[in-house]
């Protein structure tokens, strides 16, 4: 089946098998490794990516129910000078990863966090998180990086191509 979409600004056509994820899609066929695949169950977060404005796990959805949709992957979040988004400067400066298997889809999740919620306490950002897991760091410097790009103004809460962001 036909299925298209934009990706990080650019539109993609292809032709996929009808229960292809969209994790595998991002991965195998538009070729963007940054979102990761954890468990296939939606237990782990790592293949985060924002959807029409929606922070979801990319292996809850297939490729065809994206038809149409507006995608970002953390590819698609720095500027074409190379910036950083906010949240990744954040996540560099507060070191909020340590193996970096989990962070594409932990900063995906924590702008979705901070498009819901711009100004979250330490509780309000580990339960915006919980369902995105990460084995290395125990947390706390993930908090620190999204509260320190939630100080960064509301460009943390939102995407480079204008989508608005809401979880």
């Amino acid at each position: 089946m036909q299925v298209s979409m934009t990706v990080n600004g650019q539109q993609h056509s292809d032709e996929v098998e009808p229960r292809l994820l969209l994790a595998h899609y991002l991965r195998d066929v538009v070729g963007l490794k940054a979102t990761n695949i954890g468990c296939d169950t939606t237990s782990c977060g790592a293949c985060t990516v924002i959807v029409d404005g929606l922070s979801v796990k990319s292996c809850t959805l297939l490729a065809a129910q994206a038809e149409g949709a507006e995608v970002t992957t953390l590819e698609g979040l720095a500027g074409p000078d190379g910036e950083l988004h906010p949240m990744q400067k954040a996540f560099r400066e507060e070191h909020g990863l340590q193996c970096g298997f989990c962070t594409p889809g932990m900063v995906m999740a924590a702008i979705g966090v901070l498009a819901d919620n711009p100004d979250p306490s330490d509780r309000e950002v580990r339960e915006g998180l919980e369902g995105n897991l990460c084995r290395c760091t125990g947390y706390h410097n993930i908090v620190r990086a999204v509260q320190s790009a939630a100080k960064a103004g509301p460009a943390a809460g939102q995407v480079p191509q204008g989508q608005e962001v809401a979880r």
